[in-house]
C-alpha cells in the first residue's frame, strides 16, 4: 500500500477523502473526534505545498441536498483545527466546487459538500458509481484515501475513484490498518476481546471469527441479554433477539470446544421503563424481573471484567456496557474504559473500537491517551475482523 511519501504533491491539486461524520446538534459539532484525527494528513500534504481538496460524508441524506446534513459547520472547525481559512464549496462536483478546486494555491485547503448529497456517491449500479467517479476524479491529480470510517463501504469516493488517479493511503488509514494487524496477525496474549452495543446480529461474523483467535470473550451491553436468554434465564423486558438464540447457543459452544473463556454479566442494573432517571435496583442476571429492563451491568460484573482484563497483553473493546448516554446507566462503560487505561499503563496493547466505544471514552470524559488506539471506524474495524475484504482498501492496495 503505497503512502503520502510516495506521492510528488507539490503544487498538484489532491483529492482527500476523509472521514468527517460527525454528530451534530443543529450546526454545533458534539464530537469533533473524527475531524482531529485527520487533521495530520491534510496538514500534511497542505505543508508540502498541495492544492487539497478534502471530500467527505455526513449522515443519510440519500442522494440529495438537505440542509441538516451540510458540512458547512465541519469546514468551520477544520479551519480552526489547522489554523487556517477552509474553503468551503457549497456543491460536490458542481459549479462552485470547479470555481473552487481552480482558485486554491498550493499549501490552501478546501472542504467539498457532502458526498452523499449525489446519489451516483452509493449507488449500487457500477455504472451510475462510476459515472459520479469521473466527475469527482475530475477535480484533482491525485487521491488520498484516509477514511477509514468508510473503507468497509463500495462507495465512489473510497472504492472507484482511486482507480482512475495515483493514489496513496493517508496516515490515518496506516495507523489502522497496523493495529488491525497486529491484533489478527500476532496479538500478545491472553488476548481479550470486549463486545457490547444493542445487538448480537451486528456483530455474528465478528464472534464466529474471533472464537478461534482470543483467549477471553466478555460480553456486556444489550447483546448479553440474548447470550443470557439462551443459557435458559429469563431477561424481563430487556432488549433481546429471539432470532439469534440457536446462533447464540452455537458460539457458547464453540467457545467451550476450544477453551475460550466467554463471560456474561453477573449482576445488571435493572430499570422499570428506558430513560435518564429511571428507577431502578441492581439484580442477578440470572434474575431479571419480568416487568425490568436491563440496562446496565452491576457492580459485581463490573468488578469481574476488570479482573478479567487485569492480566491481558492485548485488548479489543467494541460496544458499551450500557445506555452511556444516560449517567445512571454509564458505570458499567466507565468500569470497563478504565481497565483497559489501567493494561495500557502497565504495557498492555489497548484498542478501542470506534463507534459507541469511542463517543463513550469522550462522553466521560476520559484521557484518549490512555489508550493504545481509538479507532476512527468502529465499522470498518469490524468487518476486517471478521476477515472481510474492505472495498477502500482493496483499491489502495491496487
Amino acid at each position: 500500500m503505497r503512502t503520502l511519501d510516495d506521492l510528488d504533491v507539490k503544487g498538484r491539486r489532491v483529492l482527500v477523502r476523509a472521514d468527517l461524520n460527525v454528530p451534530l446538534d443543529g450546526e454545533t459539532i458534539t464530537d469533533d473526534g473524527r475531524i482531529r484525527a485527520s487533521v495530520p494528513t491534510i496538514r500534511t500534504l497542505a505543508e508540502r505545498g498541495a492544492k487539497v481538496v478534502v471530500c467527505a460524508h455526513l449522515g443519510r441524506p440519500k442522494g440529495k441536498a438537505d440542509p441538516k446534513y451540510s458540512l458547512g459547520p465541519v469546514a468551520r472547525r477544520l479551519g480552526e483545527l489547522l489554523g487556517q481559512e477552509v474553503a468551503f464549496a457549497t456543491d460536490v462536483v458542481g459549479d462552485s466546487a470547479h470555481g473552487t478546486v481552480e482558485t486554491l494555491q498550493g499549501g490552501e485547503v478546501a472542504l467539498l459538500e457532502n458526498l452523499r448529497y449525489e446519489p451516483g456517491e452509493e449507488s449500487k449500479d457500477d455504472a451510475e458509481r462510476a459515472a459520479f467517479a469521473e466527475k469527482l476524479a475530475g477535480l484533482a491529480e491525485l487521491y488520498v484515501g484516509d477514511g477509514f470510517g468508510a473503507v468497509h463501504r463500495k462507495h465512489a469516493s473510497v472504492y472507484d475513484v482511486p482507480k482512475l488517479l495515483p493514489h496513496a493511503a493517508g496516515g490515518l488509514v496506516v495507523a489502522e490498518v497496523e493495529v488491525l494487524k497486529k491484533l489478527t496477525e500476532s496479538p500478545e496474549r491472553p488476548y481479550v476481546v470486549v463486545l457490547g452495543g444493542a445487538k448480537v446480529s451486528d456483530k455474528l461474523g465478528v464472534i464466529a471469527n474471533l472464537l478461534a483467535k482470543v483467549d477471553r470473550l466478555l460480553i456486556g451491553g444489550g447483546m448479553a441479554y440474548t447470550f443470557l436468554k439462551a443459557q435458559g434465564y429469563e431477561v424481563g423486558k430487556s432488549l433481546l433477539q429471539e432470532d439469534q438464540l440457536d446462533q447464540v447457543r452455537g458460539f457458547l459452544n464453540t467457545a467451550a470446544e476450544r477453551g475460550v473463556e466467554l463471560v456474561l454479566p453477573e449482576d445488571v442494573l435493572a430499570a422499570v421503563t428506558f430513560g435518564p432517571d429511571a428507577e431502578h435496583d441492581v439484580v442477578a442476571a440470572t434474575e431479571i424481573p419480568a416487568d425490568r429492563e436491563g440496562l446496565d451491568i452491576g457492580p459485581r460484573t463490573r468488578e469481574l471484567f476488570a479482573a478479567k482484563l487485569a492480566d491481558a497483553r492485548t485488548v479489543f473493546w467494541n460496544g458499551p456496557m450500557g445506555v452511556f448516554e444516560f449517567d445512571a446507566f454509564s458505570g458499567g462503560t466507565r468500569a470497563v474504559a478504565e481497565a483497559l487505561i489501567a493494561r495500557s499503563s502497565e504495557g498492555g496493547f489497548t484498542v478501542v473500537g470506534g463507534g459507541d466505544s469511542a463517543a463513550a471514552v469522550r462522553k466521560l470524559e476520559l484521557p484518549e491517551d490512555g489508550f493504545s488506539h481509538i479507532s476512527t471506524g468502529g465499522g470498518a474495524s469490524l468487518e476486517y475482523l471478521e476477515g472481510k475484504a474492505l472495498p477502500g482498501l482493496v483499491a489502495l492496495e491496487d
